[in-house]
């Protein structure tokens, strides 16, 4: 897939962004989040998300360039959900905070809402999966959130959520389909342009699209020649076949929830997602199961991070997939995106023995 597929022309992302029209005077579309939202979220963030570090992961493919992990699994919640989480809440007036919050999620975003929440002196309440990893549920019960459980959709979700909305006046906090989270988990994009003056490639993970949909906004405003590639899971890339059909395509709870990767099997990308990725994106590519097991066993032999599978699909695209990605012939440095790190023990432990592919396909 090609940048003509999935993004106008960098002047008219521009233009977008800022309000206007693409493609020379047709009809007006929807503004983007801004490079200035993503910095009045950073500046929101200060002390509260970690500046997170690179570290080195070998090449992109066989003598490819150098690949650098941006390790947001380090982030006092494991996961880079923080930073949208924090910034949205922060964003809500003394009056709304004093009704409680609610969201939906599997896991990172849970913790994310529950953290900044507990910081901020708002009562949080959570609906989450049954099949949601066990960790991730006691780290969000130790923030002191309210767990609601309901089924593996995220249907099922979404609709408990929308009840207690009706019934306790809670304010929703968007997983990742709002412009207060998109400008927070853009900044992990700012950041990544402030710290890689040779940047020419930036491989994200895609679930509902908000961490995608942010760093693209940052990279494509300070870095405009760098590549921006989403990663999905084979059995779980709706945002793929939505991009690729121009139109948001909705997968069944059952076909997204064959993945190992958990934290990405949000049936449908967002409104406001899917605006920002078909406009900014340059390509999605999918990482087979048996790739992503076994990029965690080599971040953690590698750069000594321990990575959740949801974690592991842009540093396994980089490893795995680097030529379809476009990264083989790139002069600079290419980084991507661990996203989290909040697996359980035994599974992680299963990890650790999966075998490693042959780079060489990449």
């Amino acid at each position: 897939m090609s940048a003509a597929d999935l993004r106008v022309g960098e002047d008219d992302a521009a233009g977008v962004a800022a309000g206007g029209s693409a493609a020379g005077g047709a009809a007006p579309v929807e503004a983007l989040v801004s490079i200035e939202d993503v910095r009045r979220a950073a500046a929101n963030l200060a002390g509260v998300a970690i500046r997170t570090p690179l570290l080195q992961f070998g090449t992109a493919g066989i003598d490819g360039p150098p690949v650098l992990l941006k390790a947001e699994s380090l982030q006092p919640i494991g996961a880079f959900k923080i930073r949208g989480a924090y910034h949205a809440i922060a964003s809500l007036t003394p009056e709304e905070r004093a009704r409680g919050v609610v969201t939906h999620s599997s896991g990172n975003h849970a913790q994310g809402v529950a953290r900044a929440a507990r910081l901020l002196g708002a009562h949080a309440v959570v609906v989450m999966p049954s099949d949601a990893p066990v960790v991730k549920r006691r780290r969000v019960e130790a923030d002191g959130a309210e767990i609601v459980t309901v089924g593996p959709g995220s249907g099922e979700r979404e609709a408990r959520a929308d009840e207690l909305i009706r019934e306790r006046g809670l304010v929703f906090v968007p997983p990742y389909d709002d412009d207060r989270v998109i400008a927070g988990q853009g900044t992990v994009g700012l950041e990544i342009a402030e710290d890689v003056p040779d940047l020419a490639a930036v491989l994200v993970p895609i679930g509902g699209g908000g961490l995608a949909s942010g760093i693209a906004v940052a990279i494509r405003a300070v870095v405009p020649g760098a590549r921006i590639i989403g990663v999905e899971p084979e059995l779980a890339a709706d945002a793929q076949e939505s991009l690729r059909a121009g139109r948001i395509v909705r997968w069944d709870a059952a076909r997204t929830g064959r993945t190992i990767a958990d934290g990405v099997r949000s049936q449908a990308i967002g409104k406001r997602n899917f605006a920002h990725l078909s406009r900014l994106l340059d390509a999605v590519v999918t990482v087979p199961e048996g790739e992503i097991a076994a990029a965690v066993r080599q971040i953690a032999e590698e750069a000594r991070l321990v990575v959740e599978p949801s974690g592991a699909l842009a540093p396994a695209a980089a490893r795995f997939r680097a030529r379809e990605a476009g990264l083989t012939g790139l002069r600079g440095s290419v980084v991507a995106i661990v996203s989290g790190g909040n697996v359980d023990p035994a599974r992680y432990e299963e990890l650790l023995r999966s075998p490693v592919p042959d780079v060489a396909g990449g």
